[in-house]
Order: C-alpha cells, then structure tokens, then sequence
C-alpha cells in the first residue's frame, strides 16, 4: 500500500505495552489489552501549547515543541498501559503509587533522564570518540562523528528488534501504522480491513529519528570540532532546530508520500521500519482500532477527511 496516494490526516500514536496510543489535535487516548481479554480504553483532551500561541506554531518551531509534547504524551500513555495490564480484577480501582503531583514529577523526571542519555549517547559521546581517533579537520570530524551516531542509531534498533519482550510491542507499533493507513484511505476499521494495509508509515518515529541522525550529520559538520564545553553545548542547543525541520519533512512526507522523490527520500526510513514493527495478529488490530476510534472524531480531523473525499470525488469527475 506504501506510495499509494494518502491524505493528511493529523493523527499519529505509538505502541505502548499490550496496547496502542492515539493522538489527533486535541484528544489523546490508549486502549490495551487486559489479561481477560477485554479492552480497556482511556482518552483525555489534550490541546498543544502551539495551538494556544500562534508565534508557536511557526513551521519548525512548533517541530521542537512538538517533539517535547510528544515525549511526555508517549511516557503517560506508556505508565497508563503498564499499570492497566497489572490489574486482574477489572472492576477494581486503577492502583495509584503516589499522589497526582509525584506522578506528575516522576513522569518529568523520567523525561528529563531520557533527555539526557539521549544527548550523551548521540551527541557528546560520538564527538569524544572521534577526537580521541585523532580526527580533527571539519569534513573529516564531521564524517566520522556522524558515522558513529549512525552505529549507534542501527544498533540500537537491531537491540530492540532482537529483545523477546519487545515483540509484541513492536507488533502494536504494526498495528498502529496499519489502522492510521486504514483511516488516510478512508476503509472500514475492521480488523480485517485493517490487516491488509502495510505495517510501514512515512511518518513513523523511526523514520523521524533517522531524519535527525542525518541532519545532525550536516549541522555538526559546519558548526565544527567540539574543543570546549561551551561548543558542546552549542552541538545540544541545536537539536531543537534539527528536530523542527525534521518534523516539517515528515509532515510533507505524509502529505506527498505518492511523488516519486519523496518515496526514494523516506525509502531509508522505511527499511529502518523492518526492525521496530511487527506484522500483528487480528487481536492487535482491534486495540489499535479501539484507540482510533476515540480520537477519530477531533473536529480537524473530520474536517480534512470530508475535505480529502470531496477533493478525490472531484478529482474523479474531472
């Protein structure tokens, strides 16, 4: 199904354990599922910091707020989905470790500790092994310091696809893509609908996170050799703006995924795609419909699937 032509739809998700999360402009929801078999949804409004303040939505600026909001979204529905597989009694109360407030830190915490380690390992670390080879010209620096965020990046990916306890993860994260193709092509969320579509999508994280590990590449190697603690943190305060113009082309991605040169610029993403989804089962599917369903009635998102059919149905006719 990958180069078929696909409307926009502004929805996106993430597989979270024994579930699915689903995100439109201003509602965010997670279904998983329990060790009963039933499904257990939960969904809350949620409005961006870029939609309250016009000067944020400013095309890459809104990318890098983007990409906090994501993060903290992402850990929620992932604490959600691991306290509710917990549970066996399913009238039971959710268990509750703390106040709303600690929760509310350990989340920042959580983030914050990603945050970090991210930029070590992709950042700082990759720079002090390519100087410690005795690299030191601006090309050369750059090449080889890029390169080692690469292994890093692939690595990491080949860890996750090869971890037991991941595939099913990586099954939902299939079945995420899969229902988000089913709902861009406008076909009946059925699980079985929903399994005949490819479990790849332009606008996945994978591909987004490949994207930055590239731009990094370029930006790093003008910006030169870190040789001082200040040109490190010139490196860091960068990421930011390398990851606004990354969203932006996984936005254009998603709208122009048929034109030839945005397949062959996406076509490395996808592959990376091969390592973090998993075909998933019927069952799979159901979650992830069950999640989609609940955010599938945003009013922008209603909008722009009315807009793209009245635009196909024109299309047609002419």
């Amino acid at each position: 199904m990958f180069g078929a032509p696909m409307p926009f739809l502004p929805v996106g998700g993430q597989a979270v354990i024994e579930g699915v999360m689903m995100r439109s402009p201003s509602r965010v929801a997670v279904a998983v599922r329990r060790g009963d078999g039933t499904i257990a949804v939960t969904e809350r409004s949620f409005e961006s910091v870029t939609q309250r303040h016009r000067a944020l939505a400013l095309p890459v600026l809104r990318g890098a707020i983007s990409l906090f909001e994501t993060l903290y979204v992402g850990i929620t529905a992932l604490n959600w989905s691991a306290e509710e597989t917990a549970r066996e009694d399913k009238t039971a109360p959710p268990a509750r470790s703390g106040s709303a407030v600690a929760g509310g830190a350990l989340q920042g915490a959580t983030l914050i500790v990603s945050l970090a380690l991210g930029l070590f390992l992709f950042v700082v670390l990759p720079a002090r092994l390519t100087g410690w080879l005795g690299f030191h010209g601006r090309l050369g620096f750059g090449l080889v310091d890029g390169g080692f965020r690469l292994m890093f990046f692939v690595l990491y990916l080949l860890l996750i696809s090869r971890w037991k306890e991941m595939a099913r993860v990586l099954g939902f994260h299939g079945a995420e893509h899969k229902a988000i193709h089913a709902l861009e092509n406008r076909a009946p969320l059925t699980p079985e609908s929903v399994q005949s579509f490819t479990r790849f999508h332009p606008r996945c994280g994978t591909s987004f996170l490949f994207l930055i590990v590239v731009l990094s590449i370029v930006v790093f190697t003008f910006i030169g050799r870190p040789t001082s603690l200040a040109q490190h943190l010139l490196r860091i305060a960068s990421m930011p703006l390398i990851a606004g113009v990354g969203f932006e082309f996984i936005r254009l991605s998603g709208r122009f995924a048929d034109r030839p040169l945005v397949r062959a610029l996406v076509w490395p993403g996808i592959q990376f795609q091969r390592l973090t989804t998993r075909e998933p089962d019927l069952a799979m599917c159901e979650v992830a419909i069950a999640a989609l369903e609940r955010v599938r009635g945003d009013e922008r998102v209603v909008k722009l699937e009315r807009a793209e059919a009245k635009a196909g149905e024109l299309a047609f006719i002419q």
